[in-house]
């Protein structure tokens, strides 16, 4: 696999035992330890933190990220428990993204990001399983649904970064942009809350949310991003043919939901089901119905 760019920590020791730290946290407060997996793929190491995965009997989830995010942040005020269904659930820290995973990434325009992800599944001993991608980790979903269709049950796209470009409207590209500029942790809190969360209906407890403005904080500050941004896949979603259920909050300010959802009708072949939630922002991962609605399709599944 051709390596097209590698991002990194500023100072990999430091940084990445503040991130050992930050998880460690997040443990302690959701009172569970996360299994660890470390996988060599074509990317290099790949970390995969796991709940529930010993026991081969259960439904399996596997689960990618949204960029400059880790997939723990599924896990925020225990948010697995929503899901209201036991699975062995892989959280998958996709390379290139800041987290403990190795910074080499592929062209993001070829599938190769699809065979990296069959190769976790490889590695971790996964023949088939569901499988959930919140924006960028939406476009990693349907990359594997083109190059593996075999190992995956269905996809669940969140509010994915793969159905329509990157919206240019003034006020996204303005708090989109303000936190990168001056990563404060008031900035952070502005870009949370008029992008990512629609409060009352979808926020997070406080402890969450200054778990997440640390992370992100860190995440601006300390990483050197040099990984692609997800793109419209345009005619390359005619070429998944695997069951696909999507989920958009009607506040996504990236990605409005009435084109990702005119493009999904359009040019996904099997595409399931449209959930729109309302009051909800761009990380929907985060929202318990959101949770609730991907458990009981996995629980009834057939």
């Amino acid at each position: 696999m051709k390596i097209y760019s590698k991002s990194h920590f500023k100072d990999e020791a430091t940084d990445r035992n503040y991130f050992e730290k930050w998880v460690t946290k997040l443990e302690k407060n959701n009172v569970r330890p996360y299994e660890r997996y470390e996988i060599e793929t074509s990317l290099g190491k790949t970390l995969v933190w796991g709940h529930h995965t010993i026991d081969e009997q259960l439904d399996t989830l596997v689960i990618f990220p949204g960029a400059r995010t880790t997939s723990l942040i599924w896990d925020f005020d225990k948010g697995l428990d929503n899901l209201n269904h036991k699975m062995r659930i892989f959280m998958v820290e996709t390379n290139g993204l800041p987290n403990l995973s190795d910074g080499s990434t592929p062209d993001i325009k070829t599938l190769d990001y699809g065979i990296w992800a069959g190769e976790v599944f490889e590695k971790l001993g996964i023949e088939k399983a569901f499988v959930a991608g919140a924006s960028f980790g939406g476009l990693i979903c349907m990359k594997l649904g083109i190059v593996s269709p075999e190992k995956i049950k269905a996809i669940f796209l969140l509010n994915p970064g793969c159905l329509q470009p990157f919206s240019m409207k003034i006020k996204n590209l303005y708090y989109n942009l303000l936190p990168i500029v001056k990563p404060t942790n008031k900035n952070i809190l502005k870009f949370l809350d008029k992008a990512v969360f629609s409060k009352p209906n979808h926020k997070l407890s406080d402890f969450s949310e200054k778990m997440l403005v640390d992370y992100e904080v860190f995440a601006i500050s300390r990483y050197k991003d040099k990984t692609q941004k997800p793109y419209y896949m345009k005619k390359q979603l005619e070429d998944v043919n695997v069951d696909t259920y999507l989920l958009e909050g009607d506040k996504d300010l990236l990605f409005p939901f009435q084109k990702s959802i005119e493009n999904a009708t359009k040019q996904i072949k099997k595409l399931k089901d449209v959930k729109l939630f309302y009051n909800v922002g761009h990380g929907i991962e985060t929202h318990d119905k959101a949770l609730n609605y991907i458990g009981d399709i996995i629980k009834n599944y057939h």
